[in-house]
């Protein structure tokens, strides 16, 4: 598992499902698509072990436009440039993210096809769905690029304005509150959970097909709460049709510097992120796993790529292969115990 991969890579500490478009895709898609999507790997891995193809290829397990591939468009050409080889982004959706992830997962261990993915599609799919086509083992973790904390919010209406007064309401008229997510199973969702876990409170989760629809919701009042991005609410909190009650990272993030964490609440140790990594096949040499990680910090280095990665709302990385094997193994672990205590079930 993950702590094995950590091994791996030798000596070195780290920083740090995301906000999905939509959540029935997974259990509806997992059979069919993957049916699809795995004929694409035959043969794959002989032409590259003869050599043919010397493009390195980012493998996107969602479709254009989203975050994933967001990040992957900004990374191509400046990783070219840096490797001094041709770089591809591709897009292989379906089955929440599981069909790219096995189609890297059973390519040639040589570093010459690696995705770039949210996080969850390997700390908490995994203990989501237990039929997956891959495992955290098949996977070589190489760096984790970005991330962004979560940001707990609420209508205008709603008389809280903390976490504090929400515990108090919450106690007052015991399970009157309810919280949207974009999706069972989701980060936002598992972030619910486990502020659940931590405070008590009775929330009652309302699911939504995409952070959209659950965020309008809430705007509009018919739920009370929801977990979300800030770069998403950014405009609505400013406008004054959103509130925010708290932040899941340990500090105070700039853009609220008014907001507490959720750990300033009395809850120590709560933390929530969305992040995206990239990965390897596992068995790749643990030298060209470095010489990606190094290849790639580099980039994330630049002064544009920072400032193109802070207009999206995340927090650029650096960390070494073994550091983020390490979070990898203690975010599997936390989602995995949220998701067996919380009694969390994929959509039908």
């Amino acid at each position: 598992m993950w702590n094995d991969l950590a091994q791996t890579h030798g000596p070195s500490a780290i920083q740090p499902r995301g906000e999905q478009t939509t959540a029935t895709s997974r259990r509806t898609l997992l059979g069919a698509a993957l049916a699809a999507g795995m004929g694409g790997l035959v043969g794959a891995p002989a032409a590259r072990a003869q050599g043919a193809d010397k493009t390195l290829r980012i493998v996107v397990p969602f479709g254009t436009g989203g975050g994933s591939d967001n990040l992957a468009r900004i990374l191509q050409p400046r990783l070219a440039e840096g490797l001094k080889q041709p770089v591809i982004v591709d897009n292989r959706p379906g089955a929440g993210g599981a069909i790219g992830a096995a189609y890297v997962a059973k390519s040639a261990p040589d570093g010459q096809t690696l995705l770039l993915a949210d996080a969850s599609v390997l700390t908490i799919s995994p203990a989501l769905f237990p039929r997956l086509p891959y495992s955290a083992s098949d996977l070589a973790p190489v760096i984790n690029l970005a991330q962004f904390p979560l940001v707990l919010v609420g209508p205008t209406r709603l008389s809280a304005n903390s976490l504090p007064d929400l515990i108090a309401l919450d106690r007052a008229r015991p399970g009157a509150l309810s919280i949207a997510s974009s999706g069972n199973g989701a980060t936002p969702h598992l972030a619910a959970e486990l502020l659940k876990i931590s405070t008590g409170l009775q929330l009652n989760h309302i699911p939504y097909k995409g952070s959209g629809p659950a965020i309008n919701d809430t705007v509009g009042g018919q739920v009370d709460l929801v977990f979300t991005g800030y770069a998403t609410v950014a405009s609505l909190i400013k406008a004054g049709k959103l509130k925010a009650l708290a932040v899941t990272s340990p500090r105070r993030i700039p853009e609220l510097p008014q907001v507490p964490t959720v750990a300033e609440a009395g809850f120590a140790g709560f933390e929530a992120w969305i992040s995206q990594g990239v990965f390897a096949a596992a068995g790749t040499p643990a030298d060209t796993v470095r010489r990606l990680n190094q290849a790639i910090a580099t980039v994330l280095r630049q002064p544009e790529v920072h400032e193109l990665l802070r207009q999206q709302g995340l927090e650029p990385l650096d960390n070494s292969p073994q550091d983020y094997a390490t979070w990898l193994a203690q975010q599997s672990q936390l989602w995995g115990r949220v998701i067996r205590q919380a009694g969390v079930k994929p959509d039908a």
